[in-house]
């Protein structure tokens, strides 16, 4: 694949040189989350799989880390005016609680059908939500036209330096824990994460194949890589809420084009097969988004070969009870088993 598209210079590009910085931005703020591994699912799949497991990260996902790492880079003009982000809630509830930190007024442009606990969260950290229907409106328009009126810096979720140095440092994390990799699975919304753990796997583990899972109902940069360019699709519907983009954003897409192995994709269904899994073995909380990646090892979308050292981030657990309970108990998910055999 070329290494990145024509429109973006490979010097404006983030690198593991800002990874390494976000980690010092962070160190002491954001959590340093538990590498967890489970030996039934070893034996099963005749590998060693590593779960780095962000739920356990400060506003229950990766988010914080690049949120934190963004709002602390910011001039003291633009801490004291704020800040607007747009997001589902991960990202929202993350710049929220960076701001209350900082000391930095937070807007945040969040879809009416978000889930209820994260706007909640949000709320509860003290930004301010502008509702808006994220299947007729356009979220970043919004976010621009607040912050051409009352003066803000747009964070956006994932095309932005800081945001995608910050999200690297969870990748980072795993490879000084458990060492080298053959392989690493990141889930895939808009490639921040991603972008940053293939940065980290590039330095600290450079024979490592690095993957994307996405939901298959939006597989926005899969068709971006096949096609090499970005496309744009309409909304997604998936229960992975936080990762229903309609594009990748141009920095993530370059830095994916140039470090990332190939895109993977998983049904609604195998995400609540995962979910299960983390909650009967690991006792672990996980939201769909978050069990993307975990659901392409389960499922074995990934081909695994015996012996294969893989690390898969689970990427957050920010999910209302209420659906969380329906996802483990309603039989209609009840589509195969949680660990596909061979």
């Amino acid at each position: 694949m070329p290494s990145s598209p024509p429109n973006i210079e490979q010097s404006s590009l983030p690198n593991y040189a800002g990874v390494e910085r976000a980690s010092r931005t962070l160190a002491g703020v954001a959590h340093r989350t538990p590498v967890l591994n489970s030996n039934s699912l070893n034996q099963a799949l005749g590998a060693e799989v590593f779960f780095k497991c962000e739920p356990m990260q400060r506003t229950g996902a990766f988010k914080f880390r690049g949120a934190f790492n963004a709002l602390s880079n910011l001039t003291s003009d633009e801490r004291a005016a704020g800040v607007v982000a747009y997001s589902s809630g991960n990202h929202a509830q993350a710049i929220a609680a960076s701001g209350q930190i900082l000391g930095v007024s937070t807007t945040i442009v969040m879809p009416h059908d978000a889930p209820t606990a994260k706007r909640a969260a949000t709320e509860g950290y003290g930004a301010k939500i502008v509702a808006y229907d994220r299947y007729t409106e356009n979220r970043d328009e919004i976010a621009a036209d607040l912050a051409k009126r009352h003066g803000y810096t747009v964070i956006p979720p994932f095309n932005h330096p800081d945001v995608i140095c910050g999200q690297g440092t969870a990748g980072k994390e795993l490879f000084e824990d458990v060492g080298q990799l053959d392989a690493l699975l990141v889930c895939l919304g808009g490639g921040g994460l991603l972008s940053g753990c293939a940065l980290a796997a590039s330095v600290l583990s450079p024979n490592c194949k690095v993957y994307g899972v996405e939901p298959e109902a939006g597989d926005d940069v899969r068709q971006s890589l096949q096609a090499g360019k970005i496309v744009s699709i309409p909304t997604p519907k998936s229960i992975a809420d936080g990762a229903v983009t309609s594009a990748p954003g141009e920095m993530t897409f370059a830095l994916m084009r140039q470090y990332v192995t190939d895109i993977l994709t998983v049904s609604d269904a195998q995400l609540v097969l995962a979910m299960r899994w983390f909650a009967q073995r690991l006792k672990l909380v996980v939201e769909p988004t978050g069990c993307l990646a975990a659901a392409a090892v389960l499922q074995r979308v990934l081909p695994i070969e015996p012996g294969m050292r893989i690390g898969v981030i689970v990427s957050g657990g920010n999910v209302d009870l209420a659906s969380y309970g329906a996802f483990l108990s309603d039989p209609k998910w009840d589509t195969g088993p949680w660990i596909a055999s061979k």
